[in-house]
């Protein structure tokens, strides 16, 4: 995406590349062996076998088939839903082909680990030795919007709780069979949580365009404002842009009284106004002495759900975080806000409606060093999602001819920052690596059956995974069988051990496993003299592989949008049309170009001393991170990194490649620099 310096926004004209005609087929043919590889991977062998455990309560359905496309103008929608809705049409794009090659890096290694509650898969014995209760099968891994398939979380919690003692109950009897030892235990677990590269099919993304059609340079100068309405507190700041890629910040908080977040829209953003006043009276009034015309330009991070028409205005859909105020839904909240803000007669401007992670995005372009602008804001934290710089000819949703309720934006750039929402990737758990410590999460959530990826990376749900494998492992094999783990206790309490434990324990390297067994007693209550160093060794390999494996699937996304993005290809695409391939998805141009190829149809000769670009010898792929984990979690960027060298398009030249950079405050920071963003479209 152009940057845009502090006088201008530079408009962004495609240009056609200088290269040969015959670098260009030589590059489309390399393409088309790539994606002729990938197709026949994909229609030759495209699943992995799994048997069907006994009692299944879900009768047979129609294959779902699921298509990252939201962003490209269609729904995912399962075989039945596609019999009668035969004017959908949803032609593979090149997102959807990249997040199939991504597979790789979801799938478990050897026998999918997905069937650790069939007896078949745990001790090789036939079902009818074991013969589950009807309560204890593995739920299908299928489109929840499938009303003849078991969908995530639709188990009762005596069947889910039933499901879990019956899992353990068999891996317990196979235990003292085969006398395995803690540590051997905590590996085998560790190995439920493991994936390797191996292929399966099924992908599902949210793609939410955002109007943001500009990222900062580090060169804007200026002062901007921005508040934050994310929950309970409300956070008014100021950001005084240098030009030289530092900003200073000055903010105040405010907890938000109770009786407003249930009362009615113009009490509750009356007082947000009101907190806005006394910040400008005090922080600013010399600003507006100096021009009393001049209008301070507002960035407003509003964290509910939203139907965003325009850059500065989007419709409130439901209120969450304990909020209730009727009379706000389906109104424009920055209009709610302007209102109040302008009966006090104060000189600001709402000018942007901001999601955090599209301020982390912008707070990392202002402050990341050289020429290059960032690709990708991403946060990795209590939660997580990502936002990156999307050419705005392929996002139909927003272009085509068929996109329906398009709010305004600047089409000057030809671009526009893509919210993904990739918390939500996968919800059907087609690729995912699933385990029962996993399932019975979901089932405990407050949202079962959604957010799938999320519940395997970000913070907030780490430490429940691991409560769910130590208490498996207490039951299985005596984990701190000789401790006193009262009833009412941490580890009997869901959602009641903090991602900082894991921390801790990762970070342990003493030979007696001090530091862990002092993390247990403090936060989980159990004495550090009656941990053994085997339960020590065996709660560090649980922590090891929990956390190795949020950090690896943290890497899918990064890889996928890097990918898709054409970000390690050579800059040179302008060929590709003029081959006639360019309403054709990617690995449709492949196909097509490879079979003319072999049918010698190929509109020009091939130069074979044409030389592609050394990968090594691009610029810098900068990336912008925020959140706890990402931050403070050891080792986590390492293994992200290990994990994108995994991917055969990355390798290790293209790893080194990515630069990321911690981009701290996208919902202050990077607030204040989407209103300069809109100060600059309004411009024009």
């Amino acid at each position: 995406m152009p940057r845009i310096n502090s006088l201008e926004v530079k408009s962004s004209t495609s240009t056609l590349s200088s290269s040969s005609s015959s670098t260009s087929i030589l590059r489309a043919l390399s393409l088309a062996v790539a994606f002729g590889a990938v197709f026949l991977q994909f229609f030759i062998n495209p699943f992995i076998p799994t048997p069907t455990p006994p009692n299944l309560r879900s009768s047979p359905t129609s294959p779902t088939r699921l298509v990252a496309s939201d962003i490209f103008g269609c729904q995912s929608t399962s075989a039945a839903e596609k019999s009668v809705r035969s004017d959908i049409v949803c032609p593979r794009t090149g997102h959807e082909e990249i997040f199939l090659r991504e597979r790789s890096l979801l799938s478990w290694s050897g026998e999918e680990a997905l069937d650790v509650a069939s007896p078949e898969k745990q001790s090789g014995k036939e079902a009818s030795e074991t013969g589950p209760p009807p309560s204890a099968t593995k739920k299908p891994r299928a489109a929840s919007h499938n009303p003849d398939v078991i969908s995530p979380g639709s188990l009762t919690s005596s069947e889910s709780i039933s499901l879990f003692e019956y899992t353990s109950k068999i891996t317990a009897q196979q235990t003292l069979d085969s006398g395995m030892s803690l540590v051997e235990k905590a590996t085998e677990i560790a190995g439920e949580l493991e994936y390797s590269p191996e292929q399966n099919d099924g992908r599902d993304m949210t793609m939410i365009p955002t109007y943001v059609t500009s990222v900062p340079n580090g060169t804007e100068k200026g002062v901007y404002l921005a508040v934050d309405l994310g929950g309970t507190n409300f956070r008014v700041c100021s950001v005084v842009l240098n030009g030289d890629t530092t900003f200073d910040l000055t903010q105040s908080k405010v907890a938000i009284p109770k009786a407003l977040m249930v009362s009615d829209s113009h009490s509750l953003f009356s007082f947000l106004a009101k907190q806005v006043a006394d910040f400008v009276e005090t922080h600013h009034s010399d600003h507006f002495s100096e021009d009393p015309e001049h209008h301070l330009r507002l960035g407003f991070t509003f964290s509910f759900p939203v139907d965003q028409k325009a850059i500065n205005k989007g419709y409130l859909i439901r209120w969450t975080k304990g909020f209730d105020i009727p009379d706000a839904i389906g109104k424009d909240v920055c209009a709610l806000l302007q209102n109040e803000i302008d009966a006090l007669g104060l000189p600001v401007k709402v000018a942007a409606l901001v999601n955090d992670t599209v301020g982390t995005l912008m707070a990392r372009s202002y402050t990341s060093p050289g020429k290059t602008g960032t690709l990708l804001g991403a946060i990795f934290g209590t939660g997580t999602n990502g936002a990156y710089v999307e050419k705005l000819d392929r996002i139909t949703k927003m272009t085509s001819a068929s996109a329906k309720d398009v709010g305004e934006y600047d089409t000057s750039t030809g671009e526009m920052v893509v919210n993904t929402e990739w918390g939500s990737f996968d919800n059907a758990v087609n690729v995912l690596p699933d385990s029962p410590y996993d399932r019975l999460l979901d089932q405990n959530s407050v949202n079962p059956g959604i957010q799938m990826f999320e519940k395997r990376v970000s913070g907030m749900f780490l430490g429940e995974i691991l409560r769910n494998a130590i208490l498996s492992m207490k039951q299985d094999v005596g984990l701190f069988a000789t401790s006193t783990i009262a009833e009412d206790s941490v580890l009997n309490t869901p959602w009641s051990i903090d991602t900082s434990l894991l921390s801790y324990i990762e970070a342990d390297s003493t030979e007696d496993f001090s530091v862990t067994k002092e993390q247990l007693q403090k936060d989980l209550g159990i004495s550090a003299s009656t941990i053994s160093d085997d339960e020590a060794r065996a709660a560090k390999i649980l922590v090891h592989a929990i956390g190795k494996r949020s950090a690896r699937l943290s890497a899918v996304p990064i890889a996928a949008i890097v990918i898709a993005t054409g970000k390690l290809s050579p800059p040179a695409q302008a060929p590709i049309d003029d081959l006639g391939l360019k309403d054709l998805s990617l690995v449709g141009q492949g196909i097509e170009i490879l079979r003319r190829a072999i049918g010698g149809r190929s509109p020009a000769d091939l130069s074979a001393d044409a030389p592609l670009p050394d990968i090594q010898d691009e610029e810098p792929i900068d990336i912008g991170v925020d959140g706890s984990v990402v931050e403070f979690y050891p080792g986590f960027e390492e293994y992200v990194r290990e994990a994108l060298r995994d991917v055969p398009e990355f390798g290790e030249k293209g790893e080194k490649r990515i630069r990321m950079g911690v981009a701290k405050d996208g919902s202050g920071v990077g607030a204040a620099l989407i209103a300069l963003v809109a100060k600059m479209q309004y411009s024009q």
